[in-house]
């Protein structure tokens, strides 16, 4: 196989290799020093447990330069916010906020009704809303209301009773107003001010301004994520994930420039994002690459998608189901398949989040409008969790009656598999009642 690394240098040259630990060497995401990100986040967590919204303020004092007195997005706020948000942008957010709803609403699952799974023993399960969660919703270089839809349509049809937002202030000590304009319309009157990994701990231990939840949602940085993975012991996190990747297939018959544009629309989340491109043509590779730089030529946020693509790569393949094997191991958050017979692939994809399908399926209809969540795992996580949906903020609780005649004709098994555990708590709960039959 061969590779190329992305905007390393001005040569279209093709590197060769065939050695698996040259293939997991590519795979491998780029990643801050995970031993300067562990130590980072403890010792914002010491400054929490120790100093609680006296630490939380000096934290948001010292990374967004903002000096709090309240957490909480007054009334006032809300209101300018409403104003600053044009008629235009209303409009796009409620279309999206139908679509969301229309595709999370089938989602609904029916409690199972009382089963007989043997003769008198009677065995349901039910579902019930986690009572309070929390919201993360990023503001840094790029204001994502979008994900304040994503997260609370689905919690408000699972019928969460708590549901509250934090969101970080820019330098003006302002909150972004798209975001507190679809916080309103959403009913959401709970709105922090405080982000980073701060705001994790404030939400999982609670203090005085900030009241604990039960679970927290949204992926963001490093620290964050850190952060979520410290406070999972006291308070359950969605999922681990961080940062974002796209990997697209592609044949001689996809147009070089969408997927560039494609490429490009997922490097300018931040510099540690990582776009793979896997091809069974180099001059498609080629095509990509020289299309890549031109459209970034102008950019807004060129900086960040250049150093996300100096982390990326491109690779030959022989076959498209060579392709789909790579891609499978790299387990991407985003797989854009660019493939004119798409389909007949669709069964071997195990590990994806989403999958977007030819030419007029851009990973950025699905972060705003097209009905499914863009709230997924990332970083190999793809391997073994799943994208955000309406379970996420429910508990499973089982339910069992045994009748006396079932329990009498099971009571040997139980009493003699609890004696070679050694358990004899669990042997007499049976026993006893055998003793007190009346």
């Amino acid at each position: 196989m061969l590779y190329i690394k992305w905007l390393t240098s001005n040569k279209d040259e093709f590197n060769e290799f065939n050695s698996s630990f040259t293939l997991n060497s590519l795979l491998a995401r780029p990643a801050q020093s995970k031993e300067y990100v562990e130590n980072v986040v403890s010792l914002i967590e010491n400054d929490v447990l120790l100093y609680w919204d006296d630490a939380i303020k000096e934290l948001t004092k010292k990374f967004d330069l903002v000096d709090l007195d309240n957490f909480l997005v007054s009334k006032n706020e809300f209101e300018e916010a409403i104003k600053e948000v044009d008629d235009k942008l209303k409009k796009a957010i409620g279309i999206s906020k139908n679509n969301i709803e229309k595709f999370h609403k089938r989602q609904k699952v029916k409690n199972l009704e009382p089963e007989e799974t043997s003769p008198w023993v009677f065995c349901w399960r039910e579902f019930r809303a986690i009572e309070s969660v929390w919201l993360y919703i990023p503001w840094w270089t790029a204001s994502l209301f979008s994900s304040v839809l994503m997260l609370w349509i689905p919690a408000n049809l699972a019928w969460c009773k708590d549901i509250q937002i934090c969101t970080p202030v820019n330098k003006e000590w302002k909150i972004s107003p798209e975001i507190l304009y679809t916080a309103n319309i959403l009913w959401i009157n709970k709105v922090y001010k405080i982000g980073w990994a701060q705001a994790i701990f404030a939400m999982a231990y609670w203090t005085k301004q900030v009241s604990k939840v039960d679970k927290i949602f949204w992926p963001w940085n490093a620290f964050v994520t850190e952060a979520k993975l410290k406070v999972s012991k006291f308070c359950s996190i969605d999922m681990p994930a961080w940062p974002s990747e796209v990997l697209i297939i592609a044949d001689e018959f996809s147009n070089p420039k969408f997927i560039a544009a494609d490429l490009i629309s997922q490097a300018e989340h931040w510099k540690d994002s990582q776009c793979v491109l896997l091809s069974t043509s180099t001059q498609k590779i080629k095509e990509v690459l020289f299309e890549c730089k031109n459209q970034l030529i102008d950019f807004p946020r060129q900086e960040i998608a250049i150093k996300a693509l100096e982390n990326s790569f491109a690779i030959f393949v022989d076959t498209l189901e060579q392709a789909i094997i790579i891609s499978n191991q790299y387990a991407p958050e985003h797989l854009i398949l660019q493939v004119k017979d798409w389909n007949i692939y669709l069964n071997n994809i195990i590990n994806a989040w989403s999958v977007f399908c030819w030419s007029y399926s851009p990973e950025s209809v699905w972060d705003y409008s097209s009905w499914t969540n863009h709230t997924l795992p990332t970083n190999w996580f793809a391997k073994s969790y799943s994208w955000i949906w309406l379970e996420s903020f429910w508990k499973r609780i089982t339910f069992q009656e045994v009748t006396k005649n079932w329990l009498q004709t099971l009571k040997n098994t139980v009493e003699d598999m609890s004696l070679k555990e050694w358990l004899f708590g669990h042997k007499n709960a049976v026993s006893i009642r055998f003793k007190n039959f009346s």
